[in-house]
């Protein structure tokens, strides 16, 4: 199926409103022609092959013409499976009137002509005396296989074929189905009680308006006002209850008693809420977001290698005290005395802290550091001159035989098992051996970058294997951005239990750059419907709707739901600015900004730090940063705002703030292999239908809906279709250097053109293809329109 590919046809607006609305219109024809034959067949036997006969008239609703084409397709053809011609033309014909997607169409043709040969076979397996309902094709192919594999061959390939249909096709499987049975089970019951509950608040409704209840209001200077109930004795077959209320001062800054008894009512009311969801609490307990997949099980630790064979950092005292004869002797060389000094060792680099004698700048020392590092032979030196909190000055050495932070050390250590976090992330560990623990959904948005080969995709996989690790699929989603095409693709496994995607999207993973702004988009349209669902339940954030939801304080029936996170993945950021631009990065700023609460989370990764990729607007809005090493002090700057990411040494070997102080790390190793395993050991287990779907965003895939309109095209939009047909180079920039434009109208013109049928689609960095040949052609063109 993902082999095919629809012709592709280049038509105007207008060809395709013309040939949309004749083939929609010649679908009905077929299908009440075969509708009709349905009845009038025998009488229209005899024009059958007498078709230009006018002495004869048919008894088809559409005469001749329904009886020729419905004997044709019919009798001759598939039986009453040819409905199906007639349904699928007329949906083609609705898909070209409407400009819609022509990739799914694709699909419904393909299982609409399974399902019609399928029908046909099996009506005349079934029915073999009734060819007007299986076709003369059917007959004949039912035949054929009963000669080579008998009646029961025949009727097991009949079921095999359609258990494609239902698994392929409808997804349904038996983990599905049985899903489905204990759903449609659970709900008849929580129906039934809730029915239940229902007729006992209206029973209780009709009891009090029974009840004699004296209500005196009383006006104050103070401006309260006192209001006693006191309710009589009530008795019936089943109770005898005696309801007391004490007076109660309310105090309000109206004069109006109206308005005390419409809070009052409201109350009431919202008290009637609570007290009808704190029974189906009581009745069904919190509600169970993981229930549908209540046999998952977690990622195994077994799944993840143990480098280091359960050793830990391996202490060269060796090196320890020559590195602190080192540093002493250098510094002296300078006059600059030491009182004290200290180290302390981590994975891959060690930190020695020293506390200067009185007297001593410590901009002397900042200043040494290519003088230290000289003197210890070593790469990376870093120095943190105060080391905040403490009083002292640091120097980072790098290790000479560094230890591996296997993905297993710090997934299996108590503070990653034991956090508290909605969003937990175990990174790596720190230079006290501490495995770092953190809360995306605190930061809470990421940003990542550092050269090639430093780091960044493995720190990738380390977020991703830590969240899975912790989290059920009912609780996070992932939308993964790709373009490589190679390092996330593991993830396909999962597809169905974690990630997410739009509508008659094949692939969940998006390696298309053109298919990223759309993707954005519709994590802008799915913010803002969850917004909508957070100001009707009254709460400010994810954490509050999710425990309000679980409370049953939602009805499902309003639209509410169960809200999983969703992080969004963007691996190669500098690729994607480079080419959609503003067009993307407007949407991820705008998700920068406003996502945080409703729980949707940004991790971006780039492998090029510069300015015009990661803008003032982007890094306004992602304090939470990990830098690994970059190649020159102003890349440090542009990611951390602070030097040190060009003196690291690689190799996972990084920085991180949450937008306070600077924090290294070594990452923690998660390589292919454990990736696979992990996505295996998941993708094995049952699993959703399909994977999480997100809103449907429709871009603007010619410009904007302005384009087609032959008035509404700019002023110098000839000449400008001149200019692209005599350079044969579709190019925005070429219009703005040949008509001295400005970008934006510029692009506008490219975007009138396109629709135009002159140029043709975006094609990324490439320049659109022409799609006239010369200026003859292009005034015919535009004649005809």
């Amino acid at each position: 199926m993902s082999s095919w590919k629809f012709p592709n046809l280049k038509l105007t607006k207008k060809q395709r409103v013309i040939l949309g609305s004749f083939l929609i219109l010649l679908g009905i024809a077929l299908f009440l022609s075969f509708t009709s034959y349905l009845f009038t067949w025998k009488s229209d036997q005899s024009l059958i092959g007498d078709f230009f006969n006018r002495e004869l008239e048919a008894k088809n609703w559409l005469s001749k013409f329904g009886a020729q084409i419905s004997h044709l397709f019919i009798f001759s053809g598939f039986g009453i499976g040819a409905f199906n011609i007639a349904l699928l033309t007329i949906l083609t014909g609705i898909y070209l009137f409407l400009s819609l997607s022509i990739k799914r169409l694709i699909n419904y043709w393909f299982w609409g002509l399974y399902v019609m040969a399928w029908l046909a076979l099996s009506l005349a397996f079934i029915l073999p005396s009734q060819p007007l309902l299986s076709g003369i094709v059917g007959v004949e192919i039912n035949q054929f296989l009963i000669h080579y594999v008998g009646s029961f061959g025949v009727g097991f390939l009949l079921s095999f074929l359609f258990i494609i249909y239902i698994v392929i096709r409808l997804g349904w499987t038996p983990d599905h189905l049985i899903t489905h049975f204990q759903s449609k089970k659970s709900d008849l019951k929580e129906e039934f009680f809730t029915s239940k509950e229902s007729s006992d608040l209206e029973n209780s409704k009709v009891s009090s308006e029974t009840t004699n209840n004296e209500i005196t209001s009383v006006e104050t200077p103070e401006n309260e006002i006192k209001i006693t109930s006191t309710a009589v004795n009530q008795e019936n077959d089943n109770t005898s209850e005696e309801i007391k209320k004490s007076s109660e001062k309310i105090e309000i800054g109206s004069d109006n008693p109206d308005d005390v008894k419409m809070e009052v009512q409201a109350a009431d009311e919202e008290d009637e809420i609570d007290e009808l969801s704190n029974k189906l609490v009581q009745d069904f307990g919190e509600f169970d977001p993981t229930l549908e997949l209540s046999n998952f099980q977690f990622p195994k630790i077994d799944l993840l290698e143990d480098y280091n064979k359960g050793k830990g950092i391996t202490i060269d005292q060796n090196e320890l005290e020559a590195n602190k004869v080192k540093i002493v002797d250098t510094l002296k060389n300078y006059k600059i005395g030491i009182a004290d000094i200290k180290a302390t060792i981590g994975p891959t680099v060690t930190l020695y802290e020293i506390i200067p004698e009185a007297g001593i700048r410590i901009s002397k020392i900042k200043n040494l550091e290519d003088d230290i590092a000289l003197s210890l032979s070593a790469l990376g030196i870093r120095i943190i001159a105060p080391i905040p909190g403490k009083g002292t000055i640091g120097i980072e050495v790098p290790n000479q035989n560094p230890s591996i932070v296997p993905m297993r050390s710090v997934v299996s250590s108590p503070k990653f098992q034991q956090a508290e976090m909605q969003l937990p992330i175990a990174l790596g560990k720190t230079i006290s051996n501490e495995t770092l623990v953190v809360d995306l959904a605190k930061m809470p948005h990421l940003l990542m970058a550092g050269a090639t080969g430093q780091g960044k995709s493995v720190g990738l996989n380390v977020i991703l294997t830590s969240l899975l690790y912790q989290k059920h699929p009912a609780e996070v989603k992932f939308v993964l951005v790709d373009p490589k095409k190679v390092e996330l693709t593991l993830f396909n496994k999962i597809e169905r239990h974690y990630l997410a995607k739009m509508p008659d999207v094949e692939e969940a993973i998006i390696t298309d750059n053109t298919k990223v702004v759309n993707t954005v988009n519709s994590l802008c349209v799915e913010m803002d419907a969850r917004y909508d669902l957070l100001k009707d339940a009254m709460v400010r954030n994810i954490k509050e709707y999710n425990q309000k939801f679980k409370a049953r304080k939602l009805n499902p029936e309003d639209g509410h739901k169960f809200l999983p996170y969703i992080v969004l993945v963007i691996d190669e950021f500098a690729d994607l600015i480079m080419t959609a631009g503003k067009e993307i990065e407007t949407p991820i700023a705008r998700l920068a900004q406003l996502a945080r609460a409703i729980g949707i989370h940004l991790i971006i990764a780039t492998q090029r730090p510069s300015v015009n990729v990661i803008t003032g607007m982007i890094k306004a809005n992602f304090p939470a940063r990990i830098a690994f090493r970059v190649t020159s002090k102003i890349d440090s700057r542009t990611i951390l705002d602070a030097g040190g990411a060009d003196q690291l040494i690689g190799r996972g070997d990084m920085l991180f703030t949450q937008g306070n102080d600077l924090v290294r790390l070594q990452c923690a190793l998660v390589d292919t292999p454990e990736v696979d395993r992990i996505t295996e050991f998941i993708g094995s287990q049952k699993a959703y239908p399909d994977a999480h779907i997100l809103p449907e965003y429709q871009g603007e895939e010619s410009g904007t809906s302005l384009d087609d309109n032959i008035e509404e095209r700019d002023s110098r939009f000839k000449e400008a279709a001149e200019i692209i047909v005599t350079a044969q180079q579709g190019s925005t920039s070429l219009l703005q250097r040949k008509m001295k434009l400005g970008y934006n109208r510029a692009g506008r013109i490219i975007d009138q053109l396109e629709a135009a049928g002159i140029v043709g689609s975006f094609e990324g960095s490439k320049a659109r293809q022409v799609l006239i040949n010369d200026l003859n052609s292009l005034e015919e063109h535009l004649n005809n329109e």
